[in-house]
């Protein structure tokens, strides 16, 4: 079977795309239906700086069309501060922060590492056994809560159906440039993410779940340069033999300083559909 693409951007919220990508005088609060008109998937960023209200991803979900997804980038505070460790409490307190609230809208969880944090497998497998792998083991998790999400609207711990989460992994050290790192991906059932950080930081293409997660930072310049139709044709035609392979493909531009995110999503997009008709 072919797999599923979804083609979108990393946040939606920027100062430089007023006027720009989107339309001048549009208010913000209509900014979000205003992309999820032109993208299939959006990635939620904010969760990464800080906890979200639930009312946030009720809201959300209220702006999207139908068939649209999100997914929801996790905390810093468990993969940068806490670097993944002794992460039950703090993933507790992420899921019940509202995230399934989003319910048949919810895509996959991406946590991505800081540069600092270099490979270890006993960590790694220690954080994946801890992850929720389905929204009711999540909800179940949810109610495991601090005080910090105690009051009035401030947690949702319910889940409207028993569906996988599929949880993705970005890295940014070089000692994760081993062969043993995606196998053990593959063991845990853990995506690796393709990311393109313009030369940065390490580059995988190995497949190690039933998804593939590209995250495109800048072909040349790191969060600022946009692709130019040579890039976003070969980044088409991987995007096509991953799905013909069966798997489920999910695109997001993160090169956002300079307006190019939204524009390149959707010159993808639009590479992909011509390919399929």
């Amino acid at each position: 079977m072919v797999g599923e693409i979804r083609i979108g951007i990393s946040g939606w919220r920027y100062a430089p795309w007023r006027a720009d990508f989107y339309p001048r005088g549009l208010p913000q609060r209509a900014e979000l239906a205003y992309a999820a008109e032109r993208m299939t998937a959006i990635e939620v960023n904010g969760s990464f700086y800080a906890l979200q209200r639930p009312a946030s991803y009720q809201r959300w979900r209220s702006e999207v069309p139908d068939g649209f997804r999100f997914s929801v980038k996790g905390p810093r505070f468990i993969t940068h501060m806490k670097k993944l460790a002794d992460a039950r409490t703090p993933l507790a307190n992420f899921f019940a922060s509202g995230v399934l609230a989003l319910g048949p809208v919810l895509g996959p969880v991406l946590w991505q590492l800081p540069p600092t944090l270099g490979y270890d497998a006993d960590r790694l497998r220690a954080f994946a056994a801890e992850l929720p792998r389905s929204t009711g083991a999540a909800a179940s998790l949810a109610r495991q809560h601090d005080q910090r999400l105690d009051g009035e609207g401030r947690a949702w711990t319910a889940s409207e159906d028993d569906r996988p989460i599929q949880h993705v992994l970005e890295v940014r050290h070089d000692t994760f440039r081993t062969p043993e790192f995606p196998e053990l991906l593959r063991e845990l059932g853990i995506g690796l993410v393709v990311a393109d950080t313009a030369g940065r930081w390490p580059y995988f293409e190995d497949v190690t779940a039933d998804l593939v997660y590209v995250r495109l930072h800048g072909d040349s310049e790191l969060y600022v340069s946009g692709y130019d139709d040579p890039a976003l044709d070969r980044w088409a035609a991987k995007v096509l033999d991953w799905a013909d392979r069966g798997l489920d493909v999910w695109v997001f531009f993160d090169n956002d300083t300079k307006v190019r995110a939204p524009k390149d999503a959707m010159a993808l997009i639009e590479r992909v559909r011509a390919a399929r008709t």
